[in-house]
């Protein structure tokens, strides 16, 4: 239950911070697809990317990560159908907007 519960709230998050960001489109499908493969994109591939980029992480303190957030969001950009971003900037500030809303949701639910 808790499971479905974090799904759909992704979902949500995915879809308003769609509707906020120019150049970023989503379907209802795409939205509940792309919180499955952001959620294992996250948990596979974000690690090992986090570990190589180190030292450039370490130089930047730790703003380089957002640039590794984007390139997942255009990574599951080309996975999923249902979701299209059309560049870099909008990949970007959708991050930012997703984590933000992520954030309020997730303290909101813990109330």
């Amino acid at each position: 239950m808790k499971i479905l519960c974090h799904w759909i709230i992704s979902a949500l998050a995915i879809g308003i911070a769609a509707y906020f960001i120019p150049g970023v489109q989503v379907t209802l499908i795409g939205a509940l697809v792309l919180a499955i493969v952001l959620g294992l994109l996250n948990l596979f591939i974000r690690p090992i990317l986090l570990l190589l980029t180190l030292p450039i992480n370490i130089l930047t303190l730790g703003l380089f990560t957002l640039v590794i957030n984007t390139l997942l969001i255009m990574l599951a950009s080309g996975i999923v159908k249902g979701f299209n971003v059309s560049g870099f900037w909008p990949a970007f500030w959708f991050s930012i907007v997703l984590a933000i809303i992520n954030i309020i949701f997730r303290n909101n639910k813990k109330n």
